[in-house]
């Protein structure tokens, strides 16, 4: 499985499969809690819900139906980026050794990868490779919490000159 997580402004992403065309919306409610982002399908049925946990944005919670789900945390922001997805049997790290580019691991075997690159408009947008068979609705949500991690960071114009320079 293939998709793209498109940035569309302050706390909005667009997930997109590689024929453009719109899975998921990934956005906060009009009158919610500004560290809640809601998961919709196509037809606009919430799936999933991730909470920030810590003032620190190191920390996750992703809730179904209001229960949690899965926690995902960071243990090393810079050197060795390492963030542990961890739910009942359930668990993934985001290994990365550039803050821009993850390894989806369960156990010591590669599963997928989540890369940054850029749109077309010169935003940052993540491009998710996963095997069919371990793909989840709540898989999106992995690129969301790298942004909000490591976005920052990443739009630095010496990084992006290094995206750009990958790219071509």
């Amino acid at each position: 499985m293939q998709l793209v997580v498109f940035i569309k402004g302050n706390n909005k992403y667009s997930v997109e499969d590689t024929k453009a065309k719109t899975l998921y919306n990934i956005k906060k409610k009009l009158f919610g809690n500004k560290n809640e982002l809601f998961l919709y399908n196509a037809s606009n049925y919430h799936l999933y819900t991730l909470i920030c946990s810590g003032l620190d944005s190191m920390s996750y919670t992703i809730e179904h139906n209001g229960i949690s789900f899965m926690r995902i945390s960071c243990k090393s922001r810079f050197h060795s980026p390492d963030i542990e997805c961890n739910g009942k049997n359930i668990s993934y790290r985001l290994v990365s050794e550039n803050r821009r580019d993850f390894k989806i691991m369960s156990g010591e075997e590669q599963k997928g990868k989540i890369e940054t690159d850029l749109s077309p408009s010169g935003e940052l947008q993540y491009e998710i490779e996963i095997d069919d068979q371990l793909f989840d609705d709540y898989i999106p949500l992995f690129a969301v919490v790298i942004d909000k991690m490591y976005g920052e960071t990443n739009r630095h114009p010496d990084v992006l000159a290094e995206i750009k320079g990958k790219k071509q």
